[in-house]
């Protein structure tokens, strides 16, 4: 799974939730997440609801951002936690086995931590300045190849923060082997085909 694609309610009305992830998916995109950053609990799981058989159909994993009580109540394949929501065990217990759960880390030592934490995944960054995450510094590229190396032989590891399609080859010359994208592909005059040049370009060579 090389492209983590975010559908971001920053950036898409929340009527045109499922017609950006609809090309989304279309493009190629590996697993897919609601996020929904200010708003009520009630108006997410609307979304996500109209969300989820559109990922189920397409075969592609839906991740619930923030909100485990969510992704639990509607089935979501998992849900994608930061730093400062807590423990693995609580949200693991919530959603029972065999859910995708992921960890927000910014240095290796969050990283390797996630890890010993039995988190499923990780996204390290942000890498570069992000709108998405105001007021959190950029990590850069350096620590990009030790994490991967350390952490990314385990479970994946996806780059994140201000990975547009210009600067993903930088990305993952530094190491990174995974991404997540997200302004890049919904405010593009077409989603679909922005999705799928990013896939292309994420996809090794045969």
């Amino acid at each position: 799974m090389r492209l983590y694609a975010i559908l971001d309610l920053g950036y898409v009305a929340p009527e045109q939730a499922e017609s950006a992830t609809a090309a989304l998916l279309a493009g190629g995109a590996d697993l897919l997440q609601l996020r929904a950053k200010g708003h009520e609990p009630a108006a997410i799981e609307a979304v996500a609801r109209r969300l989820l058989p559109l990922c189920r159909a397409a075969g592609v994993p839906f991740i619930v951002n923030d909100h485990p009580a969510i992704a639990a109540s509607i089935g979501a394949d998992g849900v994608h936690i930061g730093q400062d929501d807590g423990a693995l065990a609580p949200v693991r217990a919530l959603l029972g086995s065999g859910k995708i759960i992921g960890r927000s880390t910014h240095f290796p030592e969050q990283a390797r931590a996630a890890l010993a934490e039995g988190f499923d995944y990780i996204g390290f960054g942000p890498l570069f300045p992000t709108p998405t995450k105001p007021g959190r510094p950029a990590v850069g590229l350096a620590d990009l190849a030790l994490v991967q190396t350390e952490v990314g032989s385990k479970i994946p590891v996806f780059a994140i923060g201000g990975i547009k399609r210009e600067n993903l080859p930088t990305v993952l010359a530094s190491g990174a082997r995974n991404a997540v994208i997200v302004s890049d592909l919904l405010t593009a005059s077409d989603i679909e085909s922005a999705t799928r040049e990013a896939k292309q370009m994420l996809s090794p060579a045969p």
